[in-house]
């Protein structure tokens, strides 16, 4: 299941995308709907605030060969997939002004903790029920910018880190069985993982049982050392182990027209 050399190649869409440095850069901007819709952190772990904003280009990332059109508008993707629970906040602005893109549809996909992709199961050397939906899904930002999703933490498969595969699209329809057409996509990239927290998921009786090795950070051919100007989630614990799960945000600049 490792993605091909050539789909390492960012899509010539000829679009400028930004991410800015974390839901603290959006306060600094002054969106405040978006901040007191970010989990914060209390105490030492707590990124520092940003003194002022700055947004930093960042190239676009290979969709990989896992996307599937047609799949659900829903706040939840989780289904009934076995790990522990990963909340995301991500905020869209528009890199020129900083202002929350509403009505935009963010749209992720990413492997189970066996490191397989519904629609593709076995790919990663494990059999189990594929539907075709699990792990799949999207939904609309508000007013203030925020798509909020509720997944588990992925695994991984042969060759790469783990991470999730995210699309942002505009003026999209959507449609009476749950799903969406149309639109224009703005956006595709990658979210990725602390190594440090990863290590300690992996070891995870849920996550233990996928026996391919794991590419670390460090050693992915596709993530670049950038931090969030690469995809590099926030991530904040739900409890007190890691079993509890993950808050994980990241604010995405894009360019629109």
């Amino acid at each position: 299941m490792t993605d091909t050399p050539k789909e390492h190649t960012p899509n010539p869409v000829g679009r400028r995308t930004v991410l800015l440095a974390g839901g603290a850069t959006a306060a600094a901007l002054a969106v405040g709907a978006a901040a007191q819709d970010t989990p914060t952190a209390t105490g030492p772990s707590t990124a520092p605030v940003a003194a002022a904003a700055v947004c930093t280009l960042t190239k676009e990332l290979t969709e990989g060969p896992y996307y599937l059109d047609g799949q659900y508008v829903r706040s939840d993707i989780s289904e009934d997939k076995t790990g522990i629970p990963l909340n995301l906040t991500l905020t869209v602005v528009d890199d020129d002004t900083c202002v929350p893109l509403k009505n935009a549809l963010v749209e992720i996909w990413h492997s189970d903790a066996l490191g397989e992709y519904s629609g593709f199961v076995g790919e990663n050397g494990h059999d189990e029920p594929d539907n075709g939906t699990f792990l799949r899904g999207g939904v609309l930002t508000g007013s203030n910018g925020v798509a909020k999703i509720t997944t588990i933490y992925p695994g991984w498969y042969r060759g790469r880190c783990v991470h999730i595969h995210i699309k942002v699209h505009t003026d999209v329809t959507l449609t009476p069985d749950g799903s969406f057409t149309g639109g224009e996509e703005l956006h595709t990239g990658q979210l990725f993982f602390s190594e440090t927290i990863t290590t300690k998921v992996a070891a995870l009786a849920a996550y233990k049982v996928n026996t391919v090795p794991r590419t670390t950070l460090a050693q992915d051919s596709i993530y670049d050392e950038g931090g969030a100007a690469s995809g590099l989630l926030t991530l904040t614990a739900l409890g007190s182990t890691t079993a509890a799960g993950y808050a994980g945000t990241l604010t995405l600049g894009v360019e629109q027209g």
